[in-house]
């Protein structure tokens, strides 16, 4: 790719980041780097559910090659080579429509990714004394950003692999629970209370049954097994149907294909699906007992609502895709869903006190 169609690119990236940078500096809140730390967290779970819409409109491979699209910044220069790929196939990935939504997406990730640079240098320029944990999540969140850059290359050089697929699903959730920490951390905490203190391993543990189950919900997506299991609360008519978990679950595969390069079987598919639909039993049971707890804490009470609609979305998302077979606003609400618990979660448990903080004349 040539040097004038990346610096292009990269103009683009910055155009992007321009307009929350202008809402937040010329905000009147004082707190800027909270503010921006908040604004870019919520960007990047818009970015999640924009990725979402790009694999289900099939979108992936709209522009075949990266960062730029067949060499070029945007899919107008690159009419003719997507012009020639939309007559050899007709319904393949190559149209004008998907190659938008590719380079939009790459777009937006650029403009996120400006923003983390800018707070990463706003987090070491801040006072030594105050600043050392927003210090090191910005750093990391710009060292995951990048890498998140590498697997969205992966995800389009090895063809829709469902496992870097997944991984660039689950990665991009790294990302935004980075962003969440670092700008909880300069929010304040919760009150320091016993009932308080006792939640926060809870929060965690939430927050792990939550990140499995969108490992398997990505895993779903990617090989494309949502309609795998028609039915509800059943699967193919029964409770355990007919599965092969052996090369359902053989992470290194192509897409629609064994590890051995055969077509993947129909049984795999409905294994990949019934593990999601499973598991999502676990998560509801840990987050319910987690709501109960929370509300007993009086500060986490409008916390508590916020995560409880959230999951009931969740829910009710989750179950339109399989009865309404699979329509594009429930599957990437139901992507958004996923994203807004990891935040939700990740928020409370930041802010929630250790031990070792609880004031003294605070335990019962």
């Amino acid at each position: 790719m040539e040097a004038s169609a990346l610096g292009w690119l990269a103009f683009k990236g910055v155009a992007v980041a321009a307009l929350p940078l202008a809402y937040v500096f010329l905000s009147r809140d004082p707190a800027k780097f909270r503010k921006l730390a908040w604004v870019t967290a919520f960007l990047t779970l818009d970015l999640i559910m924009f990725g979402s819409f790009t694999r289900l409109t099939d979108s992936g491979l709209g522009c075949p090659d990266w960062p730029g699209c067949y060499g070029h910044s945007n899919p107008i220069s690159a009419g003719e080579p997507i012009s020639a790929a939309e007559t050899a196939q007709p319904t393949g990935p190559v149209t004008m429509t998907k190659a938008w939504i590719e380079m939009l997406h790459r777009y937006f990730a650029m403009g996120v990714g400006f923003l983390i640079i800018i707070l990463a240098v706003q987090a070491w320029r801040r006072p030594r004394d105050t600043a050392a944990p927003s210090r090191w999540l910005a750093t990391a969140a710009l060292v995951w950003v990048c890498v998140q850059g590498a697997f969205g290359a992966l995800t389009v050089t090895m063809k829709l692999q469902p496992i870097i697929v997944t991984a660039h699903l689950l990665g991009g959730m790294v990302l935004l629970a980075l962003l969440v920490a670092l700008a909880a951390r300069t929010s304040g905490s919760h009150a320091a209370t016993e009932d308080a203190r006792r939640l926060r391993p809870l929060a965690w543990f939430g927050l792990a049954v939550v990140a499995a189950q969108i490992a398997f919900g990505g895993w779903v997506s990617s090989n494309y097994a949502v309609l795998a299991c028609p039915d509800f609360p059943r699967c193919q008519g029964a409770w355990l149907p007919s599965m092969d978990f052996e090369h359902g679950f053989t992470l290194w595969r192509g897409l629609g294909r064994t590890g051995a390069g055969d077509m993947i079987p129909f049984q795999a598919l409905v294994a990949i699906h019934w593990m999601h639909r499973t598991f999502a039993v676990v998560v509801t049971a840990v987050l319910v007992l987690l709501l109960i707890r929370a509300w007993r804490a009086e500060p986490l009470q409008r916390s508590v609502r916020v995560l409880l609609a959230a999951l009931v979305l969740q829910l009710a998302t989750g179950f339109s895709n399989v009865v309404l077979e699979w329509p594009l606003a429930a599957a990437v609400l139901h992507s958004g869903g996923a994203a807004l618990l990891v935040a939700l979660l990740v928020a409370m448990a930041v802010k929630l006190p250790p031990a070792s903080r609880l004031p003294a004349g605070s335990w019962r």
